[in-house]
Formats: structure tokens, C-alpha cells, sequence
């Protein structure tokens, strides 16, 4: 059975702040070398997730055999972040994420570095067109991105 049909996906709430960013930090660390490192340590990613990102956003995420498995942060029309788990990728759970997104608006915006091949062959798999580059100035680690947009047909 595909890792995506065993995953319930739910609003995250307060006391998930932990293991998202358990999945967030594996899912950074994972993608290395095509990202650059982050430009905060573990400990502020922490309260960064509990004290801001849980308040203030929409918050999704994917649970499996009781474990988070994937996040997924919306601010209104934007994917602010969407991450899986290293050891479930490629399994669906990414799309079921954005499948909720999908369906609760009409248009997506998203970045990810440029890059990031992986990542650019999903959002656009999943019918993300890219509308802008970037050339790092936009983002803390300074590195070129893409912005990618998604509209319901």
C-alpha cells in the first residue's frame, strides 16, 4: 500500500510544534547540497514554529502510525513551506498536502530555490507554473529562487 493512503492529514495545533520541526530540520538537512544551510539554528527554528508560525498561519500536517510525517504552512494563497519527512518522500504525501491547498483556493503562489530540481520537478508534476526568478536578494539565504503559481482550470 502507498506511504500516502496510510497518512491522515489534519491542522497542526500547538503541541505538534515539535515534531514539525523535527520534519522541517530532517527534510533541510536531507535536501543538501540543493539548498543552502539555514541561516538559524536548530533552537530558533523551535520557537520560530511555536511562538510564530503555529499562531499566526495555517498549518497542516501529515501523520502517519501516529508520527508527523510531513508540514505544510499556508499564508493565505501562499505555501509558505511544504516538507516531508526524508524517508517517506516520493510517496504521495507531498501531494495530499497540496491537495488540501488546492482545494481551499484558487490560485497558489510558492518559492523554492532554483536549485532545488527536485522540488521544481514536483510543484510542477502538480501543475505549478514558474512566473519569476529570483536572484537571492528576496530571501535570507540569499540564493537564486523561482516563484512558482498554481491556478484551479
Amino acid at each position: 500500500m502507498p506511504a500516502a493512503a496510510t497518512v491522515a492529514i489534519r491542522r497542526a495545533v500547538a503541541a505538534d510544534a515539535g515534531a514539525i520541526t523535527d520534519v522541517y530540520l530532517a527534510s533541510r538537512r536531507g535536501a543538501a547540497p540543493r539548498i543552502p544551510p539555514m541561516q538559524h539554528t536548530d533552537d530558533e527554528v523551535r520557537d520560530w514554529f511555536a511562538s510564530i508560525v503555529l499562531v499566526e498561519y495555517e498549518v497542516w500536517v501529515a501523520e502517519r502510525g501516529g508520527h508527523l510525517v510531513g508540514v505544510m504552512v499556508m499564508r493565505g494563497e501562499s505555501v509558505d513551506q511544504l516538507y516531508i519527512a526524508p524517508d517517506v518522500q516520493r510517496r504521495g504525501i507531498g501531494a495530499r498536502l497540496l491537495d488540501v491547498a488546492k482545494q481551499r483556493h484558487g490560485r497558489l503562489l510558492l518559492y523554492t530555490f532554483e536549485a532545488n530540481e527536485p522540488a521544481r520537478d514536483f510543484y510542477e508534476k502538480h501543475g505549478f507554473t514558474p512566473i519569476a526568478f529570483g536572484d537571492g536578494t528576496g530571501n535570507p539565504e540569499g540564493a537564486p529562487d523561482v516563484l512558482y503559481e498554481w491556478r484551479r482550470r
